[in-house]
């Protein structure tokens, strides 16, 4: 099988303005955006001579299509966003148009595979090492059939080790602040092992060149993805750093990506592409008196529960999904009262009267359902109406009727000094909340039809919508 290198490049070069119509004054200047169509755009290696001319159609095409595949307004100039995109982090094969895999669709024909970490990077510890490969490779054992299980010793399939300079590959590294790392599409022997830079500085945050991000990224490519043209997916062909780790997850277009080659993960459901429209027995999500039982974010998305189903909204789609709760988590009740995300733990819990359950994606948590008592509820407590956790302060909010508690999520226990009264901290909000969950830096209480936009550093009320506006009535 043919090698399929990927090489995830950051350029170095200092930006400049390149005349398309003349001569480039910096000869360097100009061999790096020759040099850069050759990689990336499948520019003719004879085609310098268009580089000084006037009718120079040629290289205006190669500009047009980069800039059509990086997401840019199609110029056809070296204009400054075009320039600064060209001196980001990036893979070294050449970009394509859509979501593909490598030609040839090569894959694993199996879905246990093994990696094996043979050395390490001084720049962290062994765990953080350790935690950062594994929680690469659950980015894509989640949303596939596949498993991975480490090995510490012998041929594992995906080998991953941090080199510098020449490594044994005919690749060699380039030194800090270029080559990041490389990785091989599915196949025996080096296909499939994934090679990191020692000269770079590895970090667990964004402070430097985040570890996880990268290996999630080469991972793709080691399971035989190529490159996307959506700017939000992980296998855009541009290094990306993300604000929020801990809220992390694939797009859709990865998602998709990967279950072409290999499939959803067994059990999952088949999710509809547009929401289910009103009939005998469905709700109807634009309806003006449409109230919630629950709703919480859920990795980026927000779930509306009511009844026995719940709607699936992705802010970066216009569709809305509709699904039973079954369908997600067969063991999870109906008519739930209250549900939160705790992101830091990458878990959803969801609460019905006494009862509450922890859920990560479509997966129900083993131990539950538990108590409320446990959580520090007096026994006078039989019912929550909503929660929120809030990820900056670490803590949970739970309403009960006019009251609220304060959980701290560190300490794993409640707050001394509650209940409070919710028109004490939340003025403006009302005695009646039915659900409350944030986005955007603000809370949304909803209680009956309404909705109320909170500012928590405020203490207001900025806005009163309609329950059901995040779903394009």
């Amino acid at each position: 099988m043919k090698t399929f290198l990927i090489l995830l490049v950051l350029c170095t070069a200092t930006c400049f303005a390149y005349p398309l119509a003349g001569g480039a004054e910096n000869q360097n200047s100009m061999d790096f955006v020759q040099r850069y169509l050759e990689n990336y755009y499948n520019l003719a290696k004879d085609a310098e001579k268009f580089f000084r001319r006037k009718d120079n159609s040629l290289v205006v095409k190669k500009i047009q299509e980069m800039q059509r595949f990086l997401g840019l307004k199609v110029t056809g100039q070296l204009d400054s966003d075009t320039l600064e995109m060209m001196h980001k982090p990036r893979c070294g094969i050449p970009d394509v148009g859509h979501f593909r895999t490598f030609p040839g669709s090569p894959k694993w024909r199996k879905t246990h595979l093994t990696y094996r970490i043979v050395n390490y990077t001084l720049d962290l510890s062994r765990d953080a090492v350790d935690s950062a490969i594994e929680k690469a490779l659950r980015v894509w054992e989640e949303v596939t059939p596949l498993t991975f299980t480490r090995i510490k010793e012998g041929e594992a399939d995906i080998m991953i080790t941090f080199s510098v300079r020449e490594h044994g590959d005919m690749n060699p590294f380039d030194g800090p602040g270029e080559i990041l790392a490389h990785a091989f599409a599915p196949g025996p022997g080096i296909h499939g092992d994934a090679h990191f830079d020692d000269d770079e500085q590895w970090t667990e945050d964004t402070a430097g060149i985040n570890l996880f991000l990268v290996a999630a990224h080469e991972f793709g490519h080691s399971l035989g993805l190529h490159h996307s043209a959506n700017t939000e997916a992980l296998m855009y062909p541009l290094y990306n750093t993300f604000t929020d780790l801990t809220r992390f997850r694939l797009s859709q277009d990865d998602v998709e990506g990967i279950q072409s080659l290999y499939g959803p993960p067994p059990g999952a459901p088949v999710l509809p592409t547009e929401s289910a429209p009103p009939g005998p027995g469905t709700l109807d999500m634009c309806d003006p008196a449409l109230s919630f039982d629950a709703v919480t974010t859920l990795r980026g998305e927000i779930l509306f529960f009511k009844d026995r189903h719940f709607w699936r909204k992705q802010l970066s789609v216009p569709e809305t999904e509709f699904h039973s709760i079954s369908s997600f988590w067969p063991s999870l009740p109906s008519g739930i009262d209250a549900a939160y995300e705790v992101t830091s733990r990458d878990t959803v819990f969801i609460i019905k009267g006494k009862q509450f359950w922890a859920v990560r994606g479509n997966e129900a948590q083993a131990g539950y359902p538990k108590g409320i008592h446990t959580l520090g509820f007096p026994l006078t407590i039989s019912k929550i109406d909503a929660a929120i956790s809030d990820k900056e302060k670490k803590k949970t909010y739970f309403f009960t009727e006019n009251k609220y508690w304060s959980f701290d999520e560190k300490r794993w226990s409640m707050d001394p000094g509650f209940p409070k009264l919710i028109s004490e901290d939340f003025p403006g909000v009302g005695s009646k909340v039915d659900a409350v969950f944030e986005a955007f830096g603000f809370f949304y209480f909803f209680s009956g039809s309404s909705q109320m936009q909170f500012d928590p550093n405020a203490k207001k009320v900025t806005h009163i919508l309609e329950s059901n506006s995040w779903f394009n009535c």
